[in-house]
Protein backbone atom coordinates (compact mmCIF):
# COMPACT_ATOMS: atom_id res chain seq x y z
CA UNK A 1 0.00 0.00 0.00
CA UNK A 2 1.33 3.45 -0.89
CA UNK A 3 2.05 6.01 1.88
CA UNK A 4 -0.88 8.20 0.80
CA UNK A 5 -3.26 5.24 0.86
CA UNK A 6 -2.01 4.30 4.31
CA UNK A 7 -2.50 7.88 5.47
CA UNK A 8 -6.05 7.83 4.11
CA UNK A 9 -6.69 4.56 5.95
CA UNK A 10 -5.53 6.12 9.20
CA UNK A 11 -7.62 9.23 8.65
CA UNK A 12 -10.65 7.10 7.83
CA UNK A 13 -10.21 5.00 10.96
CA UNK A 14 -10.01 8.03 13.23
CA UNK A 15 -13.15 9.50 11.67
CA UNK A 16 -15.17 6.60 13.10
CA UNK A 17 -16.42 6.51 16.69
CA UNK A 18 -14.41 3.79 18.53
CA UNK A 19 -17.16 3.58 21.16
CA UNK A 20 -19.47 1.80 18.71
CA UNK A 21 -20.93 -1.65 19.60
CA UNK A 22 -18.37 -4.41 20.04
CA UNK A 23 -19.25 -6.30 16.83
CA UNK A 24 -19.01 -3.11 14.77
CA UNK A 25 -15.73 -2.14 16.49
CA UNK A 26 -14.28 -5.52 15.58
CA UNK A 27 -15.48 -5.27 11.97
CA UNK A 28 -13.90 -1.83 11.58
CA UNK A 29 -10.65 -3.07 13.14
CA UNK A 30 -10.52 -6.04 10.79
CA UNK A 31 -11.11 -3.72 7.84
CA UNK A 32 -8.29 -1.47 9.07
CA UNK A 33 -5.94 -4.45 9.10
CA UNK A 34 -7.06 -5.28 5.55
CA UNK A 35 -6.12 -1.69 4.67
CA UNK A 36 -2.58 -2.23 5.97
CA UNK A 37 -2.87 -0.69 9.43
CA UNK A 38 -1.56 -2.47 12.53
CA UNK A 39 -3.00 -3.59 15.84
CA UNK A 40 -1.09 -0.69 17.42
CA UNK A 41 -2.98 1.69 15.12
CA UNK A 42 -6.26 0.10 16.20
CA UNK A 43 -5.26 0.47 19.86
CA UNK A 44 -4.44 4.15 19.34
CA UNK A 45 -7.89 4.66 17.78
CA UNK A 46 -9.67 2.57 20.45
CA UNK A 47 -8.00 4.37 23.37
CA UNK A 48 -10.17 7.45 22.84
CA UNK A 49 -13.39 5.53 23.62
CA UNK A 50 -15.13 5.62 26.98
CA UNK A 51 -15.37 1.81 26.98
CA UNK A 52 -11.69 1.28 26.12
CA UNK A 53 -10.61 -1.99 27.74
CA UNK A 54 -6.85 -1.50 27.44
CA UNK A 55 -4.15 -2.51 24.96
CA UNK A 56 -4.24 -6.16 26.00
CA UNK A 57 -7.92 -6.40 25.16
CA UNK A 58 -7.27 -4.90 21.71
CA UNK A 59 -4.32 -7.23 21.06
CA UNK A 60 -6.32 -10.26 22.15
CA UNK A 61 -9.24 -9.32 19.91
CA UNK A 62 -7.13 -8.89 16.78
CA UNK A 63 -4.33 -11.38 17.42
CA UNK A 64 -5.72 -13.88 14.90
CA UNK A 65 -6.97 -11.36 12.34
CA UNK A 66 -4.83 -11.45 9.22
CA UNK A 67 -4.55 -9.07 6.32
CA UNK A 68 -6.80 -10.09 3.40
CA UNK A 69 -9.18 -11.84 5.81
CA UNK A 70 -12.96 -12.12 5.63
CA UNK A 71 -13.57 -8.38 6.10
CA UNK A 72 -12.40 -6.12 3.31
CA UNK A 73 -11.06 -2.58 3.28
CA UNK A 74 -14.34 -1.36 1.77
CA UNK A 75 -15.96 -1.66 5.19
CA UNK A 76 -13.52 0.93 6.53
CA UNK A 77 -14.20 3.43 3.72
CA UNK A 78 -17.96 2.94 3.97
CA UNK A 79 -18.07 3.47 7.75
CA UNK A 80 -15.82 6.55 7.56
CA UNK A 81 -17.74 8.14 4.70
CA UNK A 82 -20.99 7.61 6.63
CA UNK A 83 -19.61 10.10 9.17
CA UNK A 84 -19.02 12.70 6.45
CA UNK A 85 -15.32 11.94 6.02
CA UNK A 86 -13.82 12.14 2.54
CA UNK A 87 -10.23 11.32 1.49
CA UNK A 88 -8.05 14.33 0.72
CA UNK A 89 -7.54 15.32 -2.88
CA UNK A 90 -4.17 15.31 -4.58
CA UNK A 91 -2.28 18.50 -3.82
CA UNK A 92 -4.25 19.30 -0.69
CA UNK A 93 -2.03 20.37 2.14
CA UNK A 94 -1.87 17.54 4.66
CA UNK A 95 0.60 16.60 7.44
CA UNK A 96 3.35 14.27 6.30
CA UNK A 97 2.48 10.61 6.94
CA UNK A 98 4.20 8.79 9.78
CA UNK A 99 6.76 6.10 8.87
CA UNK A 100 5.08 2.76 8.15
CA UNK A 101 6.85 0.98 11.01
CA UNK A 102 5.40 3.32 13.63
CA UNK A 103 1.76 3.33 14.79
CA UNK A 104 -0.38 6.29 13.87
CA UNK A 105 -0.57 9.05 16.42
CA UNK A 106 -3.58 8.66 18.67
CA UNK A 107 -6.00 11.49 19.03
CA UNK A 108 -5.56 13.24 22.35
CA UNK A 109 -7.47 11.40 25.05
CA UNK A 110 -10.53 13.32 26.24
CA UNK A 111 -9.51 14.96 29.50
CA UNK A 112 -12.54 16.81 30.80
CA UNK A 113 -11.29 16.03 34.30
CA UNK A 114 -7.78 17.14 35.14
CA UNK A 115 -8.00 15.01 38.29
CA UNK A 116 -10.40 12.38 39.57
CA UNK A 117 -13.98 13.62 39.25
CA UNK A 118 -16.49 13.85 42.07
CA UNK A 119 -18.17 10.74 40.66
CA UNK A 120 -14.88 8.89 40.70
CA UNK A 121 -14.09 9.97 44.25
CA UNK A 122 -17.53 8.90 45.44
CA UNK A 123 -17.16 5.52 43.76
CA UNK A 124 -13.72 5.01 45.28
CA UNK A 125 -15.05 5.84 48.73
CA UNK A 126 -17.89 3.34 48.22
CA UNK A 127 -15.44 0.52 47.55
CA UNK A 128 -14.33 -1.91 50.24
CA UNK A 129 -11.09 -3.56 51.32
CA UNK A 130 -10.37 -6.78 49.43
CA UNK A 131 -12.71 -9.54 50.62
CA UNK A 132 -15.43 -11.85 49.33
CA UNK A 133 -15.45 -12.43 45.57
CA UNK A 134 -12.43 -10.18 45.05
CA UNK A 135 -10.34 -12.16 47.50
CA UNK A 136 -11.48 -15.46 45.93
CA UNK A 137 -10.69 -14.15 42.45
CA UNK A 138 -7.14 -13.09 43.31
CA UNK A 139 -6.45 -16.30 45.21
CA UNK A 140 -7.76 -18.42 42.32
CA UNK A 141 -5.35 -16.65 39.99
CA UNK A 142 -2.42 -17.26 42.31
CA UNK A 143 -1.88 -13.57 43.04
CA UNK A 144 -0.08 -12.17 46.05
CA UNK A 145 -2.56 -10.09 48.03
CA UNK A 146 -1.46 -6.45 48.23
CA UNK A 147 -1.44 -4.60 51.54
CA UNK A 148 -4.65 -2.99 52.74
CA UNK A 149 -3.19 0.49 52.29
CA UNK A 150 -2.47 -0.11 48.59
CA UNK A 151 -4.71 1.34 45.89
CA UNK A 152 -6.76 -1.78 45.13
CA UNK A 153 -10.27 -2.34 46.49
CA UNK A 154 -13.46 -4.02 45.33
CA UNK A 155 -17.13 -3.28 44.83
CA UNK A 156 -19.67 -6.12 45.31
CA UNK A 157 -22.26 -4.79 42.83
CA UNK A 158 -20.86 -2.40 40.23
CA UNK A 159 -22.72 -1.57 37.01
CA UNK A 160 -20.94 -2.38 33.76
CA UNK A 161 -21.79 0.68 31.58
CA UNK A 162 -21.84 -0.91 28.10
CA UNK A 163 -24.11 -3.82 29.06
CA UNK A 164 -25.95 -2.56 32.12
CA UNK A 165 -25.20 -5.75 34.05
CA UNK A 166 -24.23 -5.52 37.70
CA UNK A 167 -21.59 -7.63 39.42
CA UNK A 168 -18.49 -7.67 41.61
CA UNK A 169 -15.46 -5.75 40.38
CA UNK A 170 -11.92 -4.96 41.39
CA UNK A 171 -11.51 -1.18 41.53
CA UNK A 172 -8.05 0.39 41.44
CA UNK A 173 -7.14 4.01 41.99
CA UNK A 174 -5.00 5.42 39.19
CA UNK A 175 -2.61 8.13 40.35
CA UNK A 176 -0.11 10.31 38.53
CA UNK A 177 3.23 8.54 38.81
CA UNK A 178 5.05 11.76 39.75
CA UNK A 179 2.54 13.92 41.63
CA UNK A 180 0.51 11.06 43.22
CA UNK A 181 -2.67 12.98 42.29
CA UNK A 182 -5.69 10.66 41.70
CA UNK A 183 -6.60 10.85 38.00
CA UNK A 184 -8.89 7.87 37.24
CA UNK A 185 -10.26 4.50 38.34
CA UNK A 186 -9.58 1.13 36.71
CA UNK A 187 -12.39 -1.43 37.00
CA UNK A 188 -12.21 -5.20 36.36
CA UNK A 189 -15.47 -7.15 36.52
CA UNK A 190 -14.79 -10.56 38.01
CA UNK A 191 -16.10 -13.98 38.95
CA UNK A 192 -14.96 -15.62 42.16
CA UNK A 193 -13.75 -18.66 40.21
CA UNK A 194 -10.67 -16.82 38.99
CA UNK A 195 -11.91 -15.63 35.61
CA UNK A 196 -13.05 -12.25 34.43
CA UNK A 197 -16.80 -11.76 34.13
CA UNK A 198 -18.35 -12.49 30.74
CA UNK A 199 -18.82 -8.83 29.79
CA UNK A 200 -17.13 -6.90 27.02
CA UNK A 201 -14.86 -5.24 27.79
CA UNK A 202 -14.09 -6.82 31.19
CA UNK A 203 -11.78 -3.92 32.12
CA UNK A 204 -12.60 -0.22 31.88
CA UNK A 205 -11.15 3.12 32.90
CA UNK A 206 -13.42 6.04 33.76
CA UNK A 207 -14.68 8.02 30.80
CA UNK A 208 -13.06 11.42 30.16
CA UNK A 209 -10.24 10.83 32.61
CA UNK A 210 -6.53 10.77 31.86
CA UNK A 211 -4.67 7.46 31.73
CA UNK A 212 -1.30 8.61 30.41
CA UNK A 213 1.29 9.01 33.15
CA UNK A 214 -0.82 7.02 35.61
CA UNK A 215 -0.01 3.96 37.71
CA UNK A 216 -1.80 1.77 40.23
CA UNK A 217 0.15 1.87 43.47
CA UNK A 218 -0.57 -1.68 44.66
CA UNK A 219 1.93 -1.00 47.43
CA UNK A 220 1.88 2.50 48.94
CA UNK A 221 4.72 4.99 48.55
CA UNK A 222 5.77 4.32 52.14
CA UNK A 223 6.71 0.76 51.15
CA UNK A 224 8.98 1.96 48.32
CA UNK A 225 12.57 2.56 49.39
CA UNK A 226 15.41 1.88 46.93
CA UNK A 227 13.77 -0.76 44.73
CA UNK A 228 10.52 -1.04 42.78
CA UNK A 229 8.88 -3.58 40.45
CA UNK A 230 6.40 -2.77 37.69
CA UNK A 231 4.25 -4.73 35.23
CA UNK A 232 1.33 -3.89 32.95
CA UNK A 233 -1.81 -5.41 34.44
CA UNK A 234 -2.93 -5.83 38.03
CA UNK A 235 -2.88 -9.65 37.99
CA UNK A 236 0.53 -9.69 36.30
CA UNK A 237 1.89 -7.28 38.89
CA UNK A 238 0.55 -9.37 41.77
CA UNK A 239 2.17 -12.43 40.18
CA UNK A 240 5.50 -10.61 40.01
CA UNK A 241 5.06 -9.91 43.73
CA UNK A 242 5.88 -13.58 44.46
CA UNK A 243 9.47 -12.65 43.70
CA UNK A 244 9.70 -8.97 44.59
CA UNK A 245 7.76 -6.21 46.29
CA UNK A 246 6.72 -3.41 46.25
CA UNK A 247 4.97 -3.58 42.87
CA UNK A 248 3.00 -1.04 40.85
CA UNK A 249 0.82 -1.71 37.79
CA UNK A 250 1.32 0.51 34.73
CA UNK A 251 -2.12 -0.45 33.28
CA UNK A 252 -0.80 -1.06 29.77
CA UNK A 253 2.28 -1.10 27.53
CA UNK A 254 1.91 2.56 26.65
CA UNK A 255 2.29 3.69 30.25
CA UNK A 256 5.18 1.29 30.79
CA UNK A 257 6.94 2.72 27.75
CA UNK A 258 6.81 6.18 29.28
CA UNK A 259 7.43 5.16 32.91
CA UNK A 260 9.82 7.86 34.19
CA UNK A 261 12.98 7.51 36.22
CA UNK A 262 12.04 8.14 39.85
CA UNK A 263 14.24 9.85 42.38
CA UNK A 264 15.67 7.57 45.06
CA UNK A 265 14.91 4.31 43.23
CA UNK A 266 18.19 2.51 42.57
CA UNK A 267 16.80 -0.72 41.06
CA UNK A 268 13.81 -1.37 38.82
CA UNK A 269 12.39 -4.84 38.10
CA UNK A 270 10.18 -5.02 35.00
CA UNK A 271 7.70 -7.86 34.54
CA UNK A 272 7.19 -7.83 30.77
CA UNK A 273 4.39 -9.45 28.77
CA UNK A 274 5.77 -11.71 26.05
CA UNK A 275 4.17 -10.02 23.06
CA UNK A 276 5.44 -7.34 20.67
CA UNK A 277 3.95 -4.39 22.55
CA UNK A 278 5.08 -5.72 25.93
CA UNK A 279 8.61 -6.39 24.72
CA UNK A 280 8.94 -2.92 23.18
CA UNK A 281 7.58 -1.27 26.31
CA UNK A 282 9.99 -3.12 28.60
CA UNK A 283 12.94 -2.33 26.32
CA UNK A 284 12.09 1.38 26.19
CA UNK A 285 11.64 1.62 29.94
CA UNK A 286 14.79 -0.38 30.69
CA UNK A 287 16.83 1.77 28.32
CA UNK A 288 15.69 4.99 30.00
CA UNK A 289 16.51 3.73 33.48
CA UNK A 290 19.84 2.24 32.41
CA UNK A 291 20.92 5.52 30.80
CA UNK A 292 20.08 7.20 34.12
CA UNK A 293 22.55 4.90 35.86
CA UNK A 294 19.96 2.72 37.61
CA UNK A 295 19.99 -1.05 37.93
CA UNK A 296 17.35 -2.72 35.73
CA UNK A 297 16.21 -6.34 35.50
CA UNK A 298 13.56 -7.64 33.08
CA UNK A 299 11.67 -10.90 33.56
CA UNK A 300 9.50 -12.28 30.77
CA UNK A 301 7.74 -15.62 30.17
CA UNK A 302 9.32 -17.93 27.61
CA UNK A 303 6.03 -18.59 25.81
CA UNK A 304 4.80 -16.05 23.28
CA UNK A 305 1.61 -14.09 24.00
CA UNK A 306 1.64 -14.87 27.71
CA UNK A 307 2.22 -12.88 30.87
CA UNK A 308 3.51 -13.84 34.30
CA UNK A 309 0.02 -14.65 35.58
CA UNK A 310 -0.52 -17.06 32.68
CA UNK A 311 2.67 -18.86 33.69
CA UNK A 312 1.72 -18.91 37.35
CA UNK A 313 -1.72 -20.35 36.66
CA UNK A 314 -0.36 -22.97 34.25
CA UNK A 315 2.06 -24.19 36.91
CA UNK A 316 -0.60 -24.44 39.62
Amino acid sequence: MSPIDLRHAGDALHAIDPGCPRNEWFRIGAAAIAAGLTVEDIDAWSSTAANYGGARDVRAAFRSVKENGAVGVGSLWHAAMATGWRPSKDGEQRPAPAPRAAPLQARQEPSQHATLSEFGRALWEACRPLAGDALAYLQARGCVLPPADGDLRWHPALKHPPTGTVGPALVALVTDVLTREPISLHRTWINAGGVKAQVKPPRMLLRAHRKAGGVIRLWPDEAVTTGLAIAEGIETSLSLAHGFTPVWACIDAGNMTEFPVLAGIETLLIGADNDPAGSRAADACARRWTLAGRGVHVVMPDTRNTDLNDVLRAAA
